[in-house]
């Protein structure tokens, strides 16, 4: 049976349709001794005869062998034209696609990638899934974390994402507020791995904010500020549509020199990526862009040079 090819099936079948070997060449564009040969080559394959041939004008007859070849072969080519068209689809874009995000990337740039990726590729399949503090990728396609993640993985740094200050109205002046200020003051922080990034560079200025509550997720930090328990530093992406800017109880002020994160996604160096994995790429630098026009001065997007570890990948 291994040496049955997809082409000796389909002009089995093609003879069974037309009823001779004349009819089934015209139609598949062969010579009649060429069905013949293929015809031929069948049957010495399965071991036995497939048709009864009557000769002249007459059509040919399934043998009983040929009655269960044929019902088999048309199933093997229904499951090839299946196969080819599963390949058309994954190379236009369509399969499945996991995804690594975390809370601020989630509130902004991903639910634009998930929108504009169904709208091109209706039946694509997206999975999400949130990252640890350690993030791998781990059969993911993709991951986006605040920083570049150890391994061998290509990175594409998105945007800078700068951070700002979250206090009670009055605090401070409208003006940007100056690093300074935050020396020895009490500060309501998120988990120490998230925090990491702007204190070491408030640390570095020679500022050291006072910790006194760290909360898992962001409203229960805007929570605790509007209830006077301290300040709080959050990057300007997971602020967007909290309503922080409209509500009386919380005053939002850039800090100078501002401290910042970047936002980077991940893939596997040494994996071939899909067709849809490329374009979701594509797509996030698109969106990466787009919010750094809107917000103005308050982004940098990334110069979307693409890194391996910490060194530059040459074109």
């Amino acid at each position: 049976m291994a040496d049955v090819e997809l082409r000796h099936l389909a002009t089995m079948a093609a003879v069974v349709e037309e009823g001779t070997f004349g009819r089934a060449a015209a139609r598949l564009g062969y010579t009649q001794s060429t069905i013949s040969q293929q015809v031929a080559a069948l049957e010495r394959a399965v071991g036995g005869a497939l048709f009864e041939r009557p000769g002249g004008p007459r059509p040919v007859r399934l043998t009983p062998l040929g009655t269960v070849v044929l019902e088999q072969g048309l199933g093997v080519l229904a499951k090839a034209d299946e196969l080819t068209e599963a390949v058309d689809r994954f190379k236009a874009g369509d399969g499945r696609i996991d995804i690594g995000t975390f809370q601020s990337v989630s509130n902004l740039i991903l639910p634009s990638v998930i929108r504009r990726l169904r709208d091109e590729r209706p039946a694509c399949e997206i999975r999400l899934t949130e990252v640890p503090t350690d993030p791998q990728l781990d059969g993911l396609d993709l991951v986006f974390y605040d920083r570049p993640i150890d391994g061998d993985l290509e990175v594409v740094k998105l945007i800078d994402d700068p951070y700002l200050l979250v206090a009670r109205p009055g605090d401070f002046p409208d003006s940007p507020v100056a690093l300074k200020h935050l020396d020895d003051q009490p500060m309501v922080g998120c988990h120490l791995p998230c925090d990491q990034v702007w204190l070491d560079q408030v640390i570095a200025a020679g500022v050291l904010p006072r910790v006194v509550f760290r909360a898992p997720g962001n409203e229960s930090i805007l929570s605790m500020v509007r209830a006077g328990l301290g300040w709080a530093v959050l990057p300007r992406l997971a602020l967007h549509g909290s309503g922080t800017r409209s509500d009386d109880r919380l005053a939002v002020h850039e800090l100078r020199p501002a401290p910042s994160r970047g936002i980077y996604l991940h893939w596997a160096a040494t994996a071939s990526r899909s067709p849809l994995a490329d374009r979701a790429i594509a797509i996030a630098t698109e969106i990466a862009a787009e919010v750094s026009a809107e917000a103005g001065a308050g982004y940098h997007v990334g110069d979307a040079d693409v890194y391996r570890g910490e060194a530059p990948l040459k074109e």
